[in-house]
């Protein structure tokens, strides 16, 4: 008799995206994936695919917010449940704060925990919560795990976590924590022994950041206490001078929740640019319109100097890896970056670039340069599939 199939769910939500990933528990080959793409953004659209990318649902409507998004998710889901039997759900959670650095089997008792440091990450945790909360109503009989950014940097030196502030309010959970760990952990995973002792990841896409690994270890990384930090972004602000926030705040006297979303969502490329802040669009335009190549400009400039800070902090560098939607997806943009990098080793091929090989480099350079496809969802169900079966 055919033992019954059983499957894990992996749900990865971003601020306009919901993207999941149905695998087998056990295999974890995967079964399904897909995305709810424009979340709160006029038309959106959410498509299902199989194994083997053939399209099972393709529908164009309006997702206002994540809620919207998921309800959806969860009606296909539950009206083909005997097919598609869930045995576990596993989330992305954007920020774990101090007391959660490893991925948990979910309780009531972990959410009221998280729900306590919403302050950590406003835009993010009350729409994950209400993500699992969803689901554990509708898959009564699945386990459900939490899976957080965080953890993969949770063994940063101090001198690399510690903001120069009173002790009193690091003790607050006032810390850097770096985030798109769960890409990181993938792309080592990946990578195997392959990418020698000293590794920089650069996690490009709506949201970016980079990470300085050495022997596996994320050493350091350039978010901070919060994903606004760091590099320039889509449409959030990166590192700023905390005088020109105050400035804003006391001169201006722009509303504290006012300046946040601005930070978070109308700065960036977006800003720089006068409205844009797709990659793809500004490359489009950047002959013409001197406001995308600008943003352009900036954009690789920061993360170049954001390459040479941890390449420093590694003490050399053996292996450099483009990830993300631009990371993986953009040849301009990592040539762009890359240039001028040629004292740390770092060198490209331009035909292999352009083809989006996997290995970027030359062979006789010194820094191998990779192209690597991140995949959230998989190390989601892995976390997840461990979990479940204890």
């Amino acid at each position: 008799m055919q033992e019954e199939r059983s499957f894990v769910l992996a749900v990865n939500g971003g601020s306009s995206s919901l993207k999941f990933g149905l695998y087998e528990t056990g295999s974890l080959n995967r079964e399904l994936s897909g995305e709810v793409q424009r979340i709160g953004d006029g038309e959106g659209h959410f498509e299902i695919r199989d194994a083997k990318d053939k399209v099972l649902a393709d529908i164009r409507k309006s997702f206002p917010d994540s809620r919207a998004a998921t309800g959806e998710l969860i009606d296909w889901l539950k009206e083909r449940s005997a097919r598609y039997p869930v045995a576990a759900i596993g989330h992305r959670i954007v920020q774990g704060g101090p007391a959660h650095r490893e991925p948990e089997l979910v309780t009531e008792e972990l959410l009221r925990s998280l729900e306590e440091i919403i302050e950590l990450a406003p835009n993010h945790l009350p729409a994950e919560l209400a993500t699992i909360r969803a689901f554990g109503k509708a898959f009564v009989q699945a386990a459900q795990a939490a899976c957080y950014d965080t953890a993969f940097h949770r063994e940063m030196p101090e001198y690399a976590q510690f903001y120069p502030i009173s002790p009193v309010w690091r003790k607050e959970g006032l810390i850097r924590y770096g985030f798109h760990g769960l890409s990181y952990e993938y792309i080592l995973q990946e990578l195997g022994k392959n990418g020698g002792e000293r590794i920089i990841v650069a996690h490009l896409g709506n949201g970016c950041s980079m990470a300085a690994v050495h022997a596996g270890r994320s050493i350091d990384t350039t978010m901070g206490l919060t994903p606004t930090g760091g590099l320039v972004m889509g449409t959030r602000s990166g590192d700023l001078d905390p005088g020109l926030v105050m400035y804003l705040l006391l001169q201006k006297k722009i509303p504290a929740e006012e300046l946040e979303q601005v930070l978070t969502h109308q700065s960036g490329m977006k800003a720089l640019s006068g409205g844009i802040s797709d990659v793809r669009e500004l490359l489009e335009r950047e002959i013409t319109d001197p406001n995308a190549a600008q943003a352009l400009t900036i954009f690789c400039y920061q993360a170049k100097k954001f390459i040479g800070s941890l390449a420093a902090a590694l003490g050399g560098l053996d292996t450099l890896v483009f990830t993300g939607g631009i990371g993986e997806h953009a040849p301009a943009i990592r040539s762009r970056i890359c240039e001028g990098l040629q004292f740390l080793g770092i060198a490209i091929d331009g035909p292999l670039n352009e083809a989006g090989a996997e290995i970027i480099s030359p062979a006789s350079g010194r820094v191998s340069v990779r192209v690597i496809p991140t995949n959230e969802e998989l190390m989601i169900a892995r976390h997840t599939d461990k979990l479940w079966r204890g």
